[in-house]
């Protein structure tokens, strides 16, 4: 991205400018909640869960707990003082079960101890009876039989679907299994609760995305109001999603426990717990029939996405509903009919992921015009441009949308990937070998931003400027490692006018601003950043006649001088938010702001006897406005990109046929690696972009390039198409996510796969 040639020099605005922690990320030197020094007298948490899906708690004996080495009490469901169950919906979120388990993974108690193996001893040695009860739910298939599904059903209609489909001169049914997918952050949920000793106060550090519904769970608990509840965030090692609801729960447990023996007590989950305990992406099973014409054109859609949203509702009916909305990714389909169910299983409650539904249902869709592109014998990237948004067009839910930028990103990528040429290359690869295969594929993307409604993207910020000139910086927003302290400094810089070195972030904290919302959906620099630029200009404001009494004096002469006139240096900025509403009811509305566009193509070779790949070429582009700090934003594309190489190739939750999740850990999960990056890896962002509705013309960028991972899972479907046109086989075929060598062999069939 290039500079204005007229922005001043010491503007940081628009420029590659390295994440303020980054060298401290490489080195170690980064502090996360276990890295705080023990406070006197601190003890340790140890988690018991349930080893049954689905049963009544008959009787819990802790006696041979309590006589572990450094054991000071067995916290359970009748040590919370006041909120044990949260009824975010219609089923509750609960701390501890009291009567009953509803999947393997709940807790059920937690030991206090002196120390961290002290208290998982104890823990162990919790005795536990249950009685089974039925029926015990774990799959999709499970719950569509037994109607068990969390209200409500989302549907949205457009057009006239069923007499579209009596017009059409092909109709074809398919369906995809979307597996689910772990958070895998780095850090694990961690919390240390820390009582201050008096008027009922707690301190506490945690890692969360979501600072202010840890303070309203943590006070629900305790029963005290949340003025008495403190929440520090200085960074969190990663969350996508995952540090929201079930942080609040795990953090009032620590408190509980930290209430109750009047010490600190610090919670940090091994890697294993918080894979059983937390439950991830939501799997997908996607239903679709769809008509078109023999050019290609689609005409009628009709989709039921039926998703696995476990045993409590968490944030799975949104995830149901933003499914639904973004499932025509680039596409007009003038008639259109979608569904989406969410299934109640005896799993644990699947949650918010990077790309929240969004990654599924659009994978969906581009199976179905795969397999139109395979009908019509017409090429997919021909399906996808004869399909695409043109003009300002209305959404299947009446939202105006112009996609001047989507084929802007599509032209662009096909040009610098070099499509066609590429394809040819491919093609007379294949021809040359018999057990290796190269596939390509390019994939669009239109990603709407947005949170639903205006309350959830308000954000607040309060800057202090001290006597020296220096500028301490605060604001709602978690920093993930997605760089958003950087840029709100980069924004302070430009609008007070000083060098970013005088700016720092210390922390978030509900001690300083208070109520703010979630920093989810991409929205954390569009709305902080607007916050922070308002308290900025309101004490550029207050500043200004002493710089303008004074014009060739310093930054800190004109703050000495306002602090001696007695001007206030501390400021709050405040963001409303975005207009957005949806009325299910009548299936319409303007839920999103604008659209981050893109295209990614992928090319891949695989071995047809192993099922193994190799990521040869991706090149991206896309389309993320004026951006704040390119550096920064080519990072989030590259690292949500290879997340959905792990989403659509690679990570696949297994479970035991009594919902014990086999796959904890990195030995039985596998994430992607150094050697599963593509080998060639080229982004770039599109020139001459305006964002008017965003900070300084910028797009939030954090979710979009997930999805383009599956240009990875396309191109391998390709290099399975020409092994299976060599050997003759028939060439409607299904693949399910993830694409796993395991798939990937019995795909290319031969008498080896025929034995098993």
């Amino acid at each position: 991205q290039d500079v204005d040639t007229s922005q001043p020099p010491q503007d940081p605005i628009g420029r590659p400018i390295m994440h303020q922690a980054g060298i401290k990320h490489a080195t170690g030197e980064a502090v996360y909640v276990d890295d705080l020094p023990s406070v006197d007298g601190e003890l340790f948490l140890g988690v018991l869960t349930s080893s049954r899906a689905h049963a009544k708690i008959v009787s819990i004996d802790t006696s041979e707990a309590l006589k572990g080495p450094g054991v000071f009490d067995v916290i359970t469901a009748h040590d919370v003082p006041a909120t044990n169950e949260f009824y975010y919906s219609s089923d509750p979120e609960v701390i501890l079960a009291r009567n009953e388990v509803i999947c393997v993974g709940q807790i059920v108690c937690a030991v206090v101890a002196d120390s961290d193996v002290h208290a998982k001893q104890a823990a162990a040695k919790v005795k536990i009876e249950y009685e089974r009860l039925e029926p015990v739910i774990l799959t999709i298939e499970e719950a569509i039989k037994h109607n068990s599904f969390f209200e409500p059903k989302r549907k949205l209609e457009h057009g006239n679907v069923d007499q579209a489909f009596e017009t059409v001169d092909n109709i074809i049914e398919g369906e995809i299994h979307i597996g689910g997918q772990e958070h895998f952050y780095m850090e694990t949920q961690s919390v240390l609760a820390v009582p201050r000793g008096e008027d009922k106060e707690m301190v506490l550090y945690v890692s969360t995305q979501h600072p202010a519904i840890i303070q309203e769970m943590v006070a629900a608990s305790l029963g005290v109001p949340a003025n008495r509840i403190m929440c520090h965030v200085k960074r969190v090692g990663g969350a996508f999603g995952g540090k929201l609801l079930k942080t609040g729960l795990l953090a009032s447990l620590a408190a509980v426990a930290a209430n109750k023996t009047s010490r600190a007590v610090r919670l940090v989950l091994s890697r294993g717990d918080d894979m059983l305990i937390t439950g991830g992406r939501h799997p997908f099973v996607g239903k679709y029939k769809v008509g078109f014409m023999n050019d290609g054109r689609v005409r009628a859609l009709d989709v039921k996405y039926y998703i696995n949203g476990g045993c409590t509702p968490d944030e799975s009916v949104v995830v149901a509903e933003v499914s639904l909305l973004k499932m025509d990714n680039a596409y007009k389909i003038p008639n259109l009919r979608c569904w989406a169910c969410v299934c109640k299983t005896n799993l644990p409650s699947n949650t918010a992921f990077r790309g929240f539904g969004f990654p599924q249902s659009a994978l969906v869709t581009e199976t179905w015009i795969t397999a139109v592109a395979d009908k019509t014998g017409l090429s997919a990237e021909k399906v996808r441009e004869i399909n695409m948004y043109k003009e300002e067009e209305q959404t299947h839910f009446k939202q105006k949308l112009d996609p001047q930028n989507l084929i802007r990103c599509w032209n662009e990528c096909m040009e610098k990937s070099a499509y066609y040429s590429r394809k040819m290359a491919v093609n007379e690869f294949n021809k040359q070998n018999y057990w290796k295969k190269k596939g390509i594929a390019i994939v669009p993307l239109k990603f709407p931003f947005g949170l639903g409604t205006r309350y959830l993207s308000q954000a607040a910020a309060l800057v202090h400027i001290y006597t020296d000139g220096s500028v301490l910086l605060t604001h709602g927003g978690i920093e993930m490692g997605q760089g958003i302290h950087t840029k709100m400094i980069q924004v302070a810089s430009r609008e007070l006018k000083i060098p970013m070195a005088w700016i720092h972030f210390c922390e978030t904290s509900t001690t300083t601003v208070p109520n703010a919302c979630a920093s989810v959906g991409s929205a954390g620099t569009d709305v902080n950043g607007m916050a922070v630029k308002d308290a900025c200009q309101t004490l550029l404001k207050r500043l200004q006649p002493i710089i303008n009494k004074n014009p060739n004096g310093t930054w800190k002469d004109w703050i000495k001088e306002a602090f001696e006139q007695s001007v206030s240096l501390s400021a709050t900025g405040y963001f409303r938010g975005y207009n957005e509403s949806m009325d299910w009811e009548k299936g319409e509305g303007q839920p999103f702001t604008y659209c981050i566009y893109g295209a990614a193509c992928s090319e891949v070779e695989i071995n047809c006897l192993t099922g193994g790949h190799k990521n040869l070429r991706t090149d991206i582009v896309m389309d993320i406005g004026c951006s704040i700090n390119p550096a920064v934003d080519i990072g989030q594309i590259e690292g949500a990109f290879v997340q959905g190489i792990g989403l659509y190739t690679m990570e696949e939750l297994k479970y035991s046929p009594e919902g014990v999740l086999c796959t904890r850990g990195p030995n039985q999960y596998k994430i992607p690696a150094v050697c599963d990056i593509p080998e060639q890896f080229r982004v770039s962002l599109l020139p001459s972009s305006q964002n008017p509705h965003a900070i300084y013309a910028s797009k939030g960028i954090g979710e979009a390039g997930l999805f383009l991972g599956c240009s990875v899972y396309f191109a391998l479907r390709d290099a399975i198409s020409s092994v299976r046109n060599e050997r003759g086989l028939a060439k409607p075929f299904a693949l399910n996510s993830p694409l796993t060598a395991e798939q990937i062999r019995a795909s290319c069939a031969d008498a080896f796969t025929e034995m098993v």
